[in-house]
């Protein structure tokens, strides 16, 4: 077995182990060796269990000397509180690993004429690519995407590394209910999208990643430079096939927008990944990500086909942050204990904007500001302290936290990672949540699937109707409050366009009184000023003629046209 691991060139690394099969708890996983070979399904404890780091820090250590005590600081860098948003990508994840494995039971026939296509595919590989998709169409894919959005630091990419993680990355099969069966199974494959956003290179990564767990040599053979995607795609749909990969994460998706390929092309190219070449998918990027999204909605919604988890910043007033703070403060390395007052708590908050990241190098910074602030000797943190290490210590990001402080829409384009805004984009996941268990907090699922799929078409709508762009007048939120009026008055069955115009018809409406209403008052601010100065005069018995002169609004035909 080999240890967890990252390597220093990025490419994240777990456990090979040799396949030990489980009974299954739902019929449909049974007989299925690459279900089977998977760990049990997790439950909340599993997952605190794996999850959670809490860096240890002795009483011994918090009496060290000074500089021992700032390298200690470092181990709070480690830290790791499991939130309900963590829960809820187990849950998703665990699901697309299983259920994407259905169509690939490698004991059904089904199966084999995957591969048997593949390998005719193969031997006319310059032309394959422009039907591959026929040849593979009849042959069921159960293979979901999810994609995870949000603000830069949040915690996205540590928190699907640590689940990933959960999971052996490499499974060797040798004998299945005593009949031979030599495969090798990887679970998961993570690569990072190139910075130039190319698809081509996004292909090569795949090999190349390939290629560091295995030992082999796909990159060479299948990615030099006179390949084109769609037959790069091809061999990477008989590779998915060869070893069973469970879920491909491609992290970094904002990047795809710097490519010269369009949208429809690179939306396209994730609908492919599940439905021919049949990996379930997570795609995790920043907030610029969305727009990827935003252009042909159809294929959108195809290439997140098992939805979008949008990864807001903790509220200040919501009891996550709250325990997530008081877990952290305990990590504290000076010589006194500085209290959790309302007053630091309101500051730390406002200095962080609840940003995993942030907050917990905030808290780091504090106590080194602290270690070695002559002027204060007990070594505590205040709300000063924290103001003066966001101020110092923390400069180069305060223009992106000044425009989420503000919630300053102008300044957020500046920054476009940081651009997300939950109550005006979709119903916040988080609303229908309660603590439960160890962590207080854990997601609470949906009620009924009618509740479900309402929200679920009030999120999309939303998305879809606000990204046509031609409603001057109207918030996201106006957008959002018309669409929810339109579903909850329709049937459930309602056809999505038979929505989707009505919805642009009402914000037409809407859009239109807004604008006249603006107008008029617009209209009478400019006479406002005209007739309370007119009021003013006559409440002194003065002609409102020498007030209105007085004032500046009537000049001399004399001083302005013989200066």
């Amino acid at each position: 077995m080999r240890s967890l691991e990252k390597t220093n060139n990025l490419v994240l690394k777990g456990d090979f182990e040799k396949a030990t099969y489980r009974e299954q708890a739902l019929s449909e996983y049974s007989n299925n060796p690459f279900i089977e070979a998977l760990p049990c399904i997790f439950d909340e404890d599993n997952v605190l269990e794996r999850f959670m780091v809490t860096p240890r820090i002795t009483q011994q250590e918090k009496q060290s000397e000074t500089n021992i005590r700032y390298h200690v600081l470092k181990r709070v860098k480690n830290f790791i509180q499991p939130l309900p948003i963590h829960f809820e990508v187990e849950r998703r994840l665990s699901t697309l690993i299983r259920r994407g494995y259905l169509a690939r039971n490698p004991l059904e026939k089904t199966f084999f004429e995957r591969i048997r296509v593949l390998h005719q595919l193969r031997e006319d590989e310059e032309e394959a690519h422009k039907y591959i998709d026929e040849r593979l169409n009849y042959i069921r894919s159960t293979a979901d995407s999810l994609s995870i959005i949000g603000i830069s630091g949040i915690g996205k990419t540590t928190a699907i590394e640590r689940l990933l993680l959960m999971y052996p990355q490499v499974i060797k099969h040798e004998t299945y209910k005593g009949q031979p069966f030599n495969r090798t199974q990887i679970v998961w494959l993570k690569i990072d999208c190139p910075y130039d956003g190319s698809l081509s290179t996004l292909c090569k990564s795949f090999f190349k990643a390939i290629d560091d767990l295995l030992g082999t040599r796909y990159l060479e053979k299948y990615g030099y430079l006179n390949r084109i995607t769609s037959t790069m795609l091809l061999h990477m749909t008989s590779l998915a096939s060869m070893y069973g990969i469970g879920v491909l994460v491609i992290d970094e998706i904002q990047h795809l927008l710097h490519s010269k390929n369009d949208q429809e092309e690179m939306l396209n190219f994730f609908v492919t990944l599940s439905n021919t070449v049949g990996i379930p998918t997570v795609l995790i990027g920043t907030s610029k990500a969305q727009q990827l999204f935003k252009g042909n909605f159809r294929q959108a919604r195809r290439a997140a086909s098992d939805g979008a988890i949008i990864w807001d910043r903790m509220a200040e007033d919501s009891e996550e942050w709250d325990f997530f703070l008081e877990t952290l403060w305990e990590l504290q390395c000076l010589k006194t204990r500085s209290e959790l007052t309302e007053d630091v708590k309101k500051t730390f908050y406002e200095e962080c904007q609840g940003i995993t990241s942030v907050a917990v190098n905030l808290f780091i910074l504090a106590q080194e500001r602290a270690l070695f602030d002559e002027s204060n000797e007990e070594e505590r943190i205040t709300p000063h302290v924290l103001k003066k290490t966001a101020k110092e210590d923390m400069k180069i990001i305060q223009p992106m936290l000044n425009a989420i402080r503000k919630n300053d829409l102008k300044a957020m384009y500046k920054y476009e990672d940081i651009m997300i805004n939950l109550d005006d984009l979709m119903i916040n996941h988080k609303q229908n949540t309660e603590y439960e268990g160890k962590i207080k907090k854990a997601m609470k699922e949906r009620q009924n699937t009618l509740g479900y799929k309402r929200q679920d078409t009030i999120e999309n709508l939303t998305v879809e109707v606000a990204s046509l762009g031609i409603f001057d007048n109207l918030e996201l939120s106006d957008i959002k409050r018309i669409i929810i009026k339109i579903v909850e008055n329709n049937p459930i069955d309602t056809d999505l366009n038979v929505l989707k115009t009505d919805s642009i018809q009402q914000a037409i409406t809407i859009n239109q009184q807004k604008k006249k209403n603006k107008e008029s008052k617009m209209q009478k601010g400019e006479l406002l000023p005209l007739l309370t100065l007119r009021t003013a005069a006559i409440e002194k018995k003065q002609h409102p003629y020498e007030l209105l002169k007085l004032k500046g609004f009537i000049k001399s035909p004399l001083q302005e046209f013989y200066k």
